[in-house]
């Protein structure tokens, strides 16, 4: 079963109480819905900010997301490691080793644009990974994307069981070839007023849409050489 991680804020506060029972991502770059995220959803997923700071051009306290983080840190709950939007493999890689809790409660990200054996090291050594998305292949479900998943998905499972796979921002494209275990989107938060929708009942329809188990290889086509 594939995890749908509806995002906040949402709302009025009366329509995510309605919400309750579904899991939630919550970024610690707008966190006021957490506490309550925590005492309605059935999982709460911990976002670190760094896309949506990154793209208002602020930066990150990261020992303060680690304060956020502690009291609201446990079983089923689990929380992206932090991570430099376009930024080197070695930034994100410190970024990794200092991480300081249960490598159970966390999953890194690797990015699209990085090498495939960082995906591999962090898939043995935590079990659960984050894609994100990232130079070349910054558009979800595009040609380039879907050609770069592909390729990850080939050799994670030349190696053996997949580790969770988690798609960051990645809702459109669950019920595709890709097994992930799980994906998420604020497309509920957002939409659901001007869609003249209750969120619950757009959310219901959403969770529905589930991703494949298992995955099928796919031969591999070479990008084109300008």
């Amino acid at each position: 079963m594939t995890i749908h991680y509806h995002g906040t804020p949402l709302t009025p506060r009366d329509q995510l109480w309605l919400m309750a029972g579904k899991s939630f991502c919550v970024s610690y770059a707008n966190p006021q819905d957490a506490d309550i995220c925590l005492r309605i959803g059935q999982s709460v997923m911990w976002d670190n900010g760094a896309f949506s700071l990154h793209t208002k051009g602020r930066s990150v306290d990261w020992t303060a997301y680690y304060r956020w983080l502690e009291p609201r840190l446990g079983h089923p709950h689990w929380a992206v490691i932090p991570d430099v939007i376009d930024g080197d493999v070695e930034a994100n890689a410190q970024l990794v080793k200092e991480w300081p809790f249960r490598r159970e409660l966390a999953a890194p990200v690797w990015h699209l644009a990085e090498p495939l054996d960082v995906l591999l090291g962090f898939a043995q050594d935590f079990g659960r990974v984050c894609f994100g998305s990232s130079g070349a292949y910054w558009q979800v479900g595009s040609d380039a994307w879907s050609r770069r998943t592909d390729e990850a998905f080939n050799e994670m499972a030349r190696r053996g069981p997949l580790p969770w796979v988690h798609m960051l921002r990645g809702m459109a494209v669950a019920g595709k070839r890709w097994p992930f275990a799980s994906v998420d989107s604020v497309n509920v938060a957002r939409n659901f007023n001007s869609s003249n929708q209750c969120p619950e009942a757009m959310a219901r329809v959403i969770d529905a849409v589930q991703c494949p188990i298992k995955w099928k290889y796919q031969p591999q086509q070479m990008d084109l050489i300008a």
